[in-house]
């Protein structure tokens, strides 16, 4: 699937993919979860054969923190191995022909555009980078590296566990605790509640500066469409994961 707001922009190329099972492990591109390796890395080559095999690709080790890793390489990272993986949540770069990818069953992927600096970013915001604001963070970083203004970034938001379906307890609940309730709602059993990371981060990028049209916010809840996306939660663990990437021409 695409977005809108992305697929409008000449300059650059994205995908978010779903769940084929017409591949092998579902076409999961995820090297990190015990699945046949091969198989895999033959679902990536795919994946090139989109973007082009020609690109360079950067897959992180995501571990569910708030770092930022600023992609300056001239060779793929953590695409065909784990090993030169670089340990961040987010990723962002000005060079072209770079494909920047999150990896996600269920936690928050966020592509970042801005067409006046010629940059992207990509995020994976599960409860904790969120809580920690992550988004902001990579936007700030955006700023910083290469001069971009808030107003002009593009924002897609992608198919994430929604607000429907993410049920979480109160130590998680506490940290959106100002947070109104179209974040953060009680549920029907005491110290449950029902935690919107989508609209969270939606929040949090108005909040840093960017535009409300500027902002495309996917309605996919992959808890609910567990038929087309991995998700973590309705598979009570999987260990196939879709990618969310974005790339410069």
């Amino acid at each position: 699937m695409k977005f809108e707001i992305l697929s409008k922009q000449s300059a650059i190329k994205h995908i978010v993919t779903q769940k084929e099972l017409g591949y092998g492990c579902g076409f999961s591109l995820a090297l990190h979860t015990g699945e046949d390796q091969e198989t895999i890395l033959s679902n990536r080559a795919t994946i090139e054969e989109y973007f082009g095999k020609e690109k360079i690709y950067c897959s992180l080790k995501q571990v569910h923190s708030s770092k930022v890793y600023i992609f300056d390489e001239d060779k793929s990272v953590g695409w065909s191995t784990l090993e030169d993986a670089k340990e961040a949540d987010a990723v962002i770069t000005n060079k072209r022909g770079v494909v920047l990818s999150i990896l996600t069953a269920d936690c928050v992927p966020i592509l970042l555009y801005d067409p006046i600096r010629q940059a992207i970013g990509a995020v994976h915001a599960g409860w904790r980078g969120s809580a920690n604001g992550i988004l902001n963070k990579t936007i700030s970083m955006m700023q910083h590296r290469f001069g971009s203004d808030a107003k002009d970034i593009l924002v897609a938001i992608a198919p994430s566990i929604g607000g429907c379906c993410y049920e979480v307890g109160e130590d998680v609940a506490s940290h959106f605790g100002n947070c109104d309730k179209s974040v953060l709602r009680e549920g029907d059993k005491d110290g449950k509640y029902f935690l919107d990371l989508k609209r969270f981060n939606e929040l949090q990028a108005l909040k840093a500066g960017v535009m409300p049209e500027n902002i495309e916010v996917s309605s996919i809840c992959t808890s609910c469409e567990n038929r087309h996306f991995f998700s973590y939660r309705a598979e009570d663990g999987c260990s196939g994961r879709f990618m969310s990437a974005i790339t410069l021409e």
